[in-house]
């Protein structure tokens, strides 16, 4: 007769991090802390936002110079480089304004501003 041992399973009653919250696990009221949020990051939509405009356009999404919650969504200025040249601050750029769904999806991008990489805008204020 081959040797065994004996193995006891001890799967039990454990709680896994992603588990829901039940009433009595760390509230002596009894009411459950859990908040379910499903709208996407800040970090979350700029990063889809340059992703959604580079696809759209064919176009490298630099930086993000505004970026606002709205009513509607979340509104956006990107900026594009449009057409790579040498040196470098002779490249093209443009800005995009970037309208995004409370979701985080793209509804929509006009570009408001095209200007040599190397040259500040004088006219405008605040970077726009």
């Amino acid at each position: 007769m081959p040797n065994t041992k004996n193995t006891k399973n001890t799967t039990g009653t454990h709680t896994s991090r992603n588990a829901p919250k039940t009433p009595d696990d760390d509230d002596p009221d009894g009411e459950d802390q859990t908040v379910t949020d499903n709208r996407p990051s800040p970090m979350d939509v700029l990063r889809e936002a340059r992703a959604q405009l580079a696809e759209l356009t064919g176009m490298t999404a630099e930086s993000v110079s505004s970026f606002a919650q709205t009513e509607d969504g979340w509104s956006l200025e990107v900026e594009v480089l449009e057409l790579e040249r040498v040196p470098d601050t002779m490249s093209l750029m443009a800005t995009y304004e970037v309208e995004l769904d409370p979701e985080g999806r793209l509804t929509g991008y006009r570009r408001v501003r095209r200007y040599e990489r190397g040259r500040a805008d004088a006219h405008r204020s605040g970077g726009r």
